[in-house]
């Protein structure tokens, strides 16, 4: 049986190099979630009228970025417990013993005081406060409150992983506009066909850690049928860039192409209950997001640099 970070051996803690702390340490920021924030953030800062100067773009999506690290190392924190059951997250520092709880937890908080801070000096303090939202959002309501008590937990809580592009255009422009919901509706709905397609193949996980996911509640095909429902309500909405003149034509054959992509994988999970159908879903549905925002950039700099052919 595995040991809870809290049992385990001092000696473990007491060999650690400083090199393998900053190693440690990193893990705890969860990277791979961070760079798909960064890379959304920095769109929305992107696609947002207006000018921003070089060195408070870099500020602010460095506070994003520092802000959803500190959100993953307090979630490491917390359900280190869980952590340590399920096999895709018992090599993490807490589970694995490599750090203690309160060196996590107090790590996060100092992040979190940090970036929310430097946001509000450098930047704005619309941007500072929406920041902290994001930061209370991810951690109290999603994984303190809803994590373990819902199977509507990713469709709730999965709004704080909408609100980075959000930030980013608040960055430059200093007010929250309607255009910017449109990027973080189109994350907020692909939210759960994405995490779901994660739980169908680990939903042994989620039961043996008790946490009520979707396919451990209501098992694979009415999991499969509200991810397609959730496909074919997105690929509309990201279609709004385009016909609300944001974007222009290039990124709406991408779109429509993608979304075609997008909602024959959920049929494919509706019709086949294999998990790796799920697995497939799941690491196209983040080629999906990271293409959809590639285009988004795509499409507005064909715009600035050709705007009588493109627009």
């Amino acid at each position: 049986m595995s040991k809870t970070p809290d049992n385990h051996d001092h000696d473990v803690f007491d060999v650690r190099t400083p090199k393998l702390r900053v190693v440690e340490y990193a893990l705890l920021l969860k990277p791979r979630v961070m760079s798909l924030v960064v890379f959304t953030a920095w769109t929305g800062l992107m696609m947002a009228p207006g000018h921003i100067d070089p060195f408070t773009a870099f500020v602010a999506i460095l506070c994003i970025a520092v802000a959803a690290g500190a959100s993953g190392a307090i979630n490491m924190w917390y359900d280190r417990d869980i952590d340590n059951i399920m096999t895709r997250t018992q090599n993490r520092p807490l589970p694995a013993g490599t750090l203690k709880p309160h060196e996590a937890l107090g790590f996060g908080v100092f992040l979190s005081v940090v970036s929310v801070s430097i946001m509000a000096i450098v930047v704005n303090t619309t941007a500072a406060a929406w920041l902290a939202t994001t930061i209370f959002y991810y951690v109290l309501i999603y994984t303190i409150w809803l994590k373990r008590r819902t199977p509507q937990n990713i469709v709730i809580g999965g709004a704080a992983g909408a609100f980075p592009p959000m930030i980013g255009w608040i960055a430059v422009t200093g007010t929250l506009e309607p255009n910017a919901w449109i990027l973080f509706m189109i994350i907020f709905l692909w939210t759960p066909p994405h995490t779901w397609a994660l739980a169908l193949y680990r939903s042994g996980d989620y039961k043996a850690a008790g946490v009520p996911m979707m396919p451990v509640v209501v098992g694979h095909k009415k999991t499969a049928i509200q991810m397609l429902i959730y496909t074919a309500i997105l690929v509309p909405v990201t279609l709004l860039p385009s016909l609300l003149g944001i974007s222009g034509r290039v990124y709406l054959t991408a779109a429509i192409l993608l979304g075609i992509g997008f909602l024959r994988q959920a049929f494919i999970v509706l019709k086949d209950d294999d998990i790796q159908k799920a697995r497939k879903m799941f690491f196209f549905s983040i080629f999906y997001l990271f293409m959809i925002f590639v285009f988004l950039l795509i499409d507005k700099s064909l715009m600035t640099l050709f705007p009588s052919v493109f627009s």
